[in-house]
């Protein structure tokens, strides 16, 4: 009923899961991660709460093919498909007897894809392919493996949600959660196309594109970013059309007029003064 992709980035540490799914908010069921210990995913006609204990495994020093093993052998896990990486990379997967044809899984160095109820038995090659040969982060990598198994046919019954999920390799501080990237499409025609235009928004957040974000963000949001940009521009008149277009939204206003003095505005107002 799912096909998912999960790896581990060399170069940062981070660990990373996307899926896809015809399921409501396939990102609550399928993936289960802790920061400096795994990321699991627990798929087809799993018990919930698996999940959880295999990163308890992980967490007490067991390695993924030990825990993989356990799962194989106790009897109310027969259905069930689970792949398990841990901070280091090393990744173990396995699919139940019971699990749904067309199902299975493959595993690389420091990744895994596997999938059930799968439209044909070229979806898995096709996300492996892609996985590796991506360029880019652990999210875009992650996102071509997605798109190649739906591109293949992906879930026979169709499609509903898809979600990303990335960690980081150490432990969590007070500082810091750990967590990277959550970005999910809980009910869509598309799910995964979706998913990779708010991989692509988040992506314009973090580098602080204003230029896109004039486009896509929210209504009102678009005003303070075209600001932003026209800024950056040294577009006086952009600047003053887009301020006047948020100071005649009353939420924005009042914003504007909560943040006077701000550093964060302070390239605006030294472009109109």
């Amino acid at each position: 009923m799912t096909f998912s992709a999960l790896a581990r980035d060399a170069d940062t540490g981070d660990l990373g899961l996307a899926v896809s799914s015809c399921i409501l908010a396939v990102g609550r069921a399928v993936p289960s991660a802790r920061p400096g210990v795994g990321m699991v995913a627990v798929q087809a006609r799993s018990r919930r709460g698996l999940g959880q204990s295999l990163l308890t495994g992980l967490a007490d020093g067991a390695s993924p093919a030990e825990l993989v093993r356990r799962a194989a052998h106790a009897a109310e896990d027969a259905e069930r498909q689970i792949a398990v990486l841990d901070a280091s990379g090393r990744v173990a997967a396995d699919t139940g007897q019971g699990s749904f044809p067309v199902s299975g899984h493959i595993v690389g160095d420091g990744w895994s894809v596997q999938g059930n109820m799968l439209a044909s038995t070229d979806v898995l090659p096709a996300m492996a392919q892609a996985l590796s040969a991506a360029g880019g982060g652990l999210p875009d990598r992650l996102l071509a493996a997605l798109t190649a198994g739906q591109d293949a046919g992906g879930d026979v019954r169709g499609r509903q949600s898809a979600a990303l999920l990335v960690v980081g390799g150490s432990p969590v501080t007070d500082e810091d959660d750990g967590v990277r990237m959550d970005l999910r499409v809980d009910d869509s025609g598309d799910p995964v196309a979706q998913l990779r235009m708010l991989r692509n928004l988040q992506r314009a957040y973090d580098e602080r594109d204003y230029e896109t974000l004039a486009l896509f963000a929210p209504e009102g949001a678009r005003d303070l970013y075209a600001a932003l940009a026209a800024s950056r521009r040294g577009d006086r008149q952009a600047v003053r059309v887009a301020l006047e277009a948020m100071r005649n939204r009353p939420g924005w206003s009042a914003w504007l007029a909560s943040m006077a003095g701000d550093s964060r505005l302070s390239a605006i107002s030294q472009l109109l003064a």
